[in-house]
Formats: structure tokens, sequence, C-alpha cells
């Protein structure tokens, strides 16, 4: 299955901390930096197969992660039902300043 740069973020930025720091730096590095696998190599001191075996093994990390504690699927299934329940207030509530507070309050949770 492949995964989404999107979704690599996502899965990095909840469970990234349970990574090492070379597979977390690494990672951040390509996904979120958008280094190549040479100028991360460059950096490290590594091949660019040894760059994509350790983003390789951190990502398959990162979905065991994911595989057994569901919390990204969780967090997006929640924001999802949030900004639809925020489409239905709105529609509801008076365009005045207290039907915005409420919405921007329910914004705040997503």
């Amino acid at each position: 299955m492949e995964t989404t740069p999107l979704d690599r973020s996502l899965l990095l930025d909840f469970y990234g901390e349970l990574l090492t720091e070379k597979q977390r730096r690494t990672c951040e590095l390509h996904w979120n930096e958008d280094l190549s696998l040479a100028e991360i190599a460059q950096l490290d001191g590594l091949s660019r197969q040894g760059v994509w075996d350790v983003l390789h093994r951190a990502e398959a990390a990162l979905r065991e992660y994911e595989a057994r504690t569901g919390l990204v699927r969780r967090f997006l299934e929640r924001r999802e039902a949030i900004a639809s329940i925020r489409e239905e207030l709105a529609a509801l509530l008076p365009d005045d300043e207290r039907g915005r507070d409420i919405l921007s309050r329910l914004e705040g949770l997503m």
C-alpha cells in the first residue's frame, strides 16, 4: 500500500518520537524539507541506498504504530465529524457575534 506525503507527515507528527533519532531526522529532511536521497546521504555520510533503507524502515515502523493504535485514523475521523457539525450549525445559528463565537470555538477543536 502506497502512503501519500500527507499520510507520512501525519504519521511522523503522531509517532515520530518513537523512531530513532536517525530515522526521525531522515524522515523530516526527506518528507518535510523535501531533500533528495542524495542530499541527505551527503549530509549524513551515507549512500543513497542507506538513506532509502532508513526511510523504508521508519515508514514501516510508523505504519505499524498506526495499525496498533489507530490514533491518526481516529484524529481524521473526529476532524471530519467536527467539520460536518460545524457546517450544520452554521446553517442554524444566526450570523451574529454569538453565532460566530460558537463556530470559532468549534473550529478550535479541529
